[in-house]
């Protein structure tokens, strides 16, 4: 045992956090539709159904089952109370259904702070309702195992206009400010020790891109049982970084443009695997889509899950992780032997071992 020990740590000091490759959840935090929601967007909008018509265990079960990413959908909520009562909910009595259960029976709706859903009055129900309660959920499990690799949280900043349904309620916008709440909300639950962030990777160097281009992510060692927060919203990296050129600090690495000065994460959802391959080469963390809106997993279609399998991207977001098995398909995205992680196919160190990374997933 302690020979392995000794192994294992000296394997943790050999690799580097951009050189690892995990499975990740997309909208990590969705319920899918209660019985009559969905009835009722079979007849009124089925092609929304069709591409919303998935669901995830809490996100504490996803982690015990080797998701090492997950996504996590922010509503601006200042007063409390905005995203409380769900016009879908009217539409479905309208319609003459039965009334669904109540989807906060809490009423965390109700207070002040960021909310989590998808879309707001349309498809609003979630594991957990609010960031708080999702970054706590994160935090309780991270304490119980505090060997894991670190968890990349993605953060998606939703506002603007709902097509599906234009009467929905008015969201707020993302400013400066908003986004000071939402830092100082993620460090209401997490330690700043407990956070990788764009201070610990820039070091001393002018631009964190600079620091990334020079291979500066930190070992396993220094990452273990921490969170890595990023933002999936390229348009608003811009709001974030006023006032805090090259990230200095903040706690989200940016979708960044490759090269900017805050660019040390970049998304590549639909790119080739020659463009993932490029910027992971160069240094960056990237995360693409092995699936989109059920339809691979309809027809059992693995052509882009089996590319970017074979990709350097470090983080491979599904809506059908292997701790989820769906009742009507076969179609998973996952690692040989239960791996929750793998040396990156691309940047991975002469000597990097996979079983070395993380033991298999835990069983529920």
């Amino acid at each position: 045992m302690r020979a392995q020990q000794s192994s294992s740590a000296a394997h943790d000091k050999l690799v580097r956090l951009n050189q690892i490759q995990v499975i990740g959840s997309h909208n990590s935090y969705h319920a899918g539709f209660a019985p009559s929601e969905r009835k009722y967007l079979e007849m009124k909008n089925p092609k929304a159904l069709h591409g919303l018509d998935y669901s995830h265990a809490p996100l504490g079960d996803q982690l015990s089952g080797g998701v090492r990413q997950i996504e996590i959908d922010i509503f601006s909520d200042a007063k409390g109370g905005r995203f409380a009562h769900p016009l879908i909910d009217r539409r479905v009595v309208e319609a003459g259904l039965p009334a669904d259960p109540d989807f906060d029976p809490n009423h965390e709706m109700e207070k002040p702070g960021f909310k989590v859903m998808h879309m707001q009055d349309f498809d609003q129900r979630s594991t957990c309702h609010t960031f708080v309660a999702c970054l706590t959920d994160v935090r309780t499990w991270s304490q119980a195992h505090p060997r894991h690799l670190p968890i990349f949280i993605l953060v998606e900043t939703k506002e603007g206009d709902m097509r599906e349904l234009p009467e929905a309620v008015k969201t707020e916008p993302f400013t400066p400010a908003v986004f000071d709440a939402m830092d100082k909300e993620i460090l209401s639950v997490f330690q700043r020790s407990e956070i990788i962030t764009p201070d610990d990777v820039r070091g001393h160097d002018a631009t964190l891109n600079e620091a990334v281009l020079a291979g500066k992510w930190p070992t396993l060692d220094k990452a273990r049982g921490k969170v890595i927060f990023l933002m999936d919203q390229r348009k608003v990296g811009f709001i974030y970084t006023q006032g805090h050129a090259s990230l200095r600090g903040r706690l989200l690495f940016t979708n960044a443009v490759p090269g900017a000065p805050d660019a040390a994460f970049t998304e590549q959802n639909n790119g080739t695997v020659a463009e993932i391959d490029a910027l992971v080469k160069q240094g960056y963390l990237v995360r693409t889509r092995s699936d989109e809106s059920t339809d691979a997993a309809r027809t059992n279609d693995t052509r882009r899950r089996d590319e970017v399998l074979a990709s350097g991207a470090q983080m491979i977001s599904t809506d059908y992780p292997p701790s989820e098995p769906s009742h009507w398909t076969s179609y998973v995205v996952k690692f040989p032997d239960a791996l929750a992680a793998r040396c990156n196919p691309v940047t991975k160190p002469t000597g990097c071992v996979d079983h070395l990374l993380e033991e298999a997933p835990m069983a529920h």
